[in-house]
């Protein structure tokens, strides 16, 4: 587990891809993606409101797969109104989730 600022889920993926590249050419991009794609399980983001609270605004799970160079990523749920929200979406690496006897449509209310 660990936390840094970003603007979205994805942002903070960008920036989970890009942060170890400063490490200098010992290690590259053709390293770096791949394995945060298939390590980072959940991404939560939070935001500030003007009272100082935050507030969970989505939650994002990786797919395993790189895109363009980019983290593949669905989003699993959303802030609406004052409410986060499942999107219906499933994540795609359910392996963990199925070993452990946990069924991710019961949480994320998928067909309730």
């Amino acid at each position: 587990m660990c936390s840094l600022h970003a603007n979205s889920g994805a942002d903070a993926l960008r920036k989970l891809t890009t942060l170890p590249l400063l490490a200098g050419r010992n290690i590259d991009a053709g390293f770096v993606v791949p394995t945060v794609a298939s390590s980072i399980d959940l991404v939560v983001h939070a935001e500030l409101d003007r009272t100082g609270h935050r507030h969970v605004v989505e939650i994002v799970a990786p797919t395993g797969r790189v895109v363009d160079g980019t983290v593949e990523a669905t989003r699993l749920f959303a802030r609406r109104g004052s409410a986060l929200e499942p999107t219906g979406e499933l994540p795609a690496q359910r392996e963990k989730l199925d070993r452990a006897g946990v069924d991710p449509a019961a949480y994320l209310r998928v067909g309730a």
